[in-house]
């Protein structure tokens, strides 16, 4: 396969497992603290990481990995980390139906994101896309 269709794939791939992690998530934070339930799921995900770097044999001593990498995967740990902290409490508050789509707001974040500080070039295909995006989770939130 071609690395264009390369990276679609695991992208496609990425949207089903979040699509079934809101609603196997809806369905586990049911009488349960939502903090608790985000730290079994962190528990879960570092055991299958763990299996599957080592069945890959990708691991590489810590030392080795430039300091930049460490700043940028503590902070992102941490972004993740409190991600989910609100979004299991908010499926806990509210219907996976409105909150799963509120979440995907960061889809629209990311592409300000990019543009302002990754340097990525707007296209009026990105800018229509992000603004319908927004414009989808506004109605979902608000009718």
């Amino acid at each position: 396969m071609p690395m264009r269709e390369s990276w679609l794939l695991f992208a496609l791939g990425s949207a089903l497992f979040a699509a079934l992690t809101a609603i196997f998530g809806k369905l586990g934070v049911v009488g349960i603290n939502s903090n608790l339930a985000t730290f079994i799921r962190t528990l879960v995900i570092v055991v299958v990481i763990a299996g599957i770097v080592s069945v890959r044999q990708e691991w590489e001593k810590p030392a080795g990995l430039p300091l930049h990498s460490w700043v940028f995967l503590v902070l992102s740990g941490i972004a993740t980390g409190l991600s989910w902290l609100c979004y299991y409490r908010a499926l806990q508050l509210g219907p996976v139906s409105k909150v799963a789509p509120i979440d995907k707001l960061s889809v629209a974040l990311v592409i300000v994101f990019g543009l302002l500080f990754l340097g990525e070039r707007p296209s009026l295909p990105l800018l229509i896309g992000g603004g319908l995006i927004v414009a989808g989770a506004m109605v979902i939130a608000l009718f």
